[in-house]
């Protein structure tokens, strides 16, 4: 926040002038989804551009388009369907991507290397408004809309945990970090396994406010693109505004995982914010075709915006034609002549052209920085370059005339490199993610990207797999998955992981009728040895403690830290307060035995609250309410003890 503070400093120096007013309507809530534009409103991007820019976040059902041709808004938020709205009519034109990739999956119950996605036949599935993308990758795949029970989606996650559903549309980017934290197995099938690669959020205006303020949409682009970039490259400062301005209905934990995930879904490595090819959109525009929502050829003249349109000489050239047709007139004998010279010199220079053409492409392959592999159309490896040896561990010798199976690590489930062969034998792209192995024995992740190579008859000749190896990104990735469910300190699960984990166990005991005990402990005496002995000595003992208390529980229990001293721990399925005062009893002994820290002889006591389910409460705040209660009771009633909550 330091940061952004200081590099506002600029904008209040700006000499008074008129901004225009603006407002831009987000697709959804305010996430971190919508980053680079908070970061371009608080770093005065856009009062730069002489902007007054007003963020409107959406409510559910809201109609972005409509919002903008009624002039609501001068600027949205949408994805890949503003084709659809393109072909109803409706006069929107894209002004940048943000996401490379969208992150639109179906979200089945169930994780097994035999699950694939034609399991869903017959299954249920809550497929959102605007999941075009997915239906068409159920078609691909074979799953037919009469082969599976389409519901309404309920836009609550619970609904799949709960088996109401057995598998919903949603964001890779949110969605899997709740499952994460309560421990529910589930598995992710996307289109991009099946050849189908969208689109995601996308900047778009309409034609309207091209023409009426072209000044002022290639203004409001470049601030909105220069926020991505800055967003993108600090997002703990984009976080901490998020929750300090726009809104603390999402948790951090949460914003750090859509942060992450954002990532490999803008691939700001290898493109820049904002990239858009005629050729994807072409590719979309077939797959709306394919599901019969977009004709064949759907032309997309007018709906791409081009940031540096060229000067129309349409009047000048036809002035010019008429003069060049006299001149051809009375020239048209020595232009004959110069002709046939031209063409033996012509040819010439191709065969030239093409040579250093080849030379060029064999240099760009040889010094990628990616790995590059070519093989027949037996899969047969006939060519690697440096990078693979450098990233694999093996010779050009050693990999030529071996399919690329050896490196495979047996982790990569079946199902992968089924749907991988399915995609290319149909012709088409294939990218998707692939654990492997180095001929040193070491596991690694790559980012693989395989294209079919087809002769002029149409028939496959060679396969070209680029491959990235991304291993730390990965590990990247998990550490920060498990900060943002982990206490540090201790490793123990934080409040909101624990507090996860109470509602799902809440939700087990509803269904199934049975109990739950929540104890908060406190940990007495803490504070006088913390300050004595410094906070060294201190979290060496909290660690101890952690260790201590997990020790009395069983492998079904949860332990957690919510605070300095303080301590939560769930009990599911336990026959009663008797059964859960044992286990807090065991704990309070077991901390009431010395430590031995650093040298030092160290005692400390515990006080204990318990809480029941559903005695003493129905949901996790009043039974949270409760245990704490009943534990400031055990620290009043002389400490060193434990009490379960009484009504009074």
């Amino acid at each position: 926040m330091a940061t952004l503070l200081l590099q506002c400093l600029p904008v209040a120096l700006i000499s008074a002038r008129a901004l225009e007013p603006v407002t831009l309507q987000l697709k959804w809530q305010h996430a971190f989804q919508f980053a680079g534009y908070y970061a371009a409103q608080e770093l005065g991007y856009y009062r730069q551009a002489g902007l007054d820019v007003s963020l409107r976040e959406a409510v559910p059902g809201l109609d972005v388009t409509a919002e903008i041709l009624s002039g609501k808004a001068d600027f949205g938020v949408g994805s890949s369907n503003l084709l659809l709205d393109r072909k109803a009519g409706k006069p929107v034109v894209a002004l940048a991507v943000i996401f490379q990739h969208s992150p639109l999956v179906l979200i089945a119950a169930g994780h097994s290397h035999r699950q694939n996605i034609h399991h869903l036949m017959g299954k249920r599935i809550m497929m959102g408004p605007q999941s075009d993308e997915l239906r068409a990758y159920l078609k691909r795949e074979g799953v037919l809309p009469a082969g599976i029970k389409q519901q309404t989606h309920s836009f609550h996650s619970y609904d799949l945990i709960e088996g109401n559903t057995d598998a919903q549309s949603a964001y890779l980017s949110n969605e899997p970090y709740y499952y994460d934290q309560l421990g529910f197995a589930y598995q992710v099938y996307t289109p991009r396994s099946a050849g189908i690669d969208f689109y995601g959020d996308t900047l778009f205006t309409s034609e309207r406010e091209i023409q009426r303020h072209p000044e002022r949409v290639k203004a409001f682009r470049a601030a909105s693109l220069r926020g991505w970039e800055y967003a993108m490259a600090h997002p703990q400062e984009i976080i901490d505004l998020i929750l300090a301005k726009y809104s603390q209905k999402t948790p951090r934990e949460v914003l750090n995982y859509e942060a992450a995930a954002m990532v490999d879904l803008m691939r700001t490595d290898l493109l820049p914010i904002g990239y858009m090819h005629p050729g994807r959109w072409r590719h979309i525009a077939e797959v709306y075709a394919e599901i019969a929502l977009l004709p064949e050829n759907f032309s997309l003249d007018g709906f791409l915006y081009d940031a540096n349109p060229s000067v129309n000489y349409a009047f000048l050239y036809g002035i010019l034609a008429a003069v060049l047709a006299v001149v051809t007139v009375v020239g048209a004998a020595a232009v004959y002549i110069y002709r046939v010279n031209k063409k033996l010199k012509h040819s010439l220079s191709i065969v030239t052209q093409t040579e250093q053409r080849l030379k060029i492409f064999s240099t760009a392959i040889q010094q990628s920085p990616t790995s590059v592999i070519i093989s027949g159309p037996d899969n047969i490896i006939q060519y690697v370059n440096p990078k693979f040896s450098s990233e694999t561990g093996y010779t050009a010798a050693e990999a030529i005339g071996r399919t690329p199976s050896f490196l495979q690590s047996g982790i990569t489930e079946r199902a992968t490199y089924g749907d991988m062969w399915r995609c290319l034998k149909r012709g088409e792209l294939w990218s998707g993610e692939l654990v492997n192995r180095r001929k040193n024995g070491e596991i690694y992740w790559e980012e693989t990207h395989i294209a079919p190579v087809k002769n002029a008859a149409g028939e496959i000749t060679n396969f070209v797999a680029v491959k990235l190896d991304i291993s730390e990104r990965k590990q990247a990735h998990d550490r920060l998955a498990h900060l943002a469910h982990y206490d540090f300190l201790t490793n123990l699960p934080n409040r909101s992981l624990f507090f996860e984990r109470v509602i799902q166990a809440l939700a087990l005991a509803k269904r199934n009728k049975g109990k739950l005990a929540l104890m908060f402990i406190d940990l007495d005496k803490f504070k006088p040895i913390n300050d004595a002995h410094g906070h060294a000595v201190g979290d060496l003992l909290l660690q101890e403690a952690a260790r201590r208390m997990s020790a009395c529980l069983r492998d079904s229990d949860t332990v957690g830290r919510i605070g300095g001293d303080e301590f939560v721990v769930l009990l599911p399925d336990v026959a009663g307060a008797e059964a859960a005062l044992l286990v807090a009893e065991k704990i309070r002994i077991a901390l009431n035995q010395v430590f031995v820290v650093d040298n030092k002889i160290l005692s400390i006591s515990t006080s204990i609250g318990i809480a029941i389910y559903p005695e003493h409460g129905h949901d996790d705040i009043s039974l949270a309410k409760h245990a704490d209660f009943a534990m400031y009771h055990a620290k009043t009633s002389g400490r060193d003890n434990v009490q379960v909550f009484q009504a009074s």
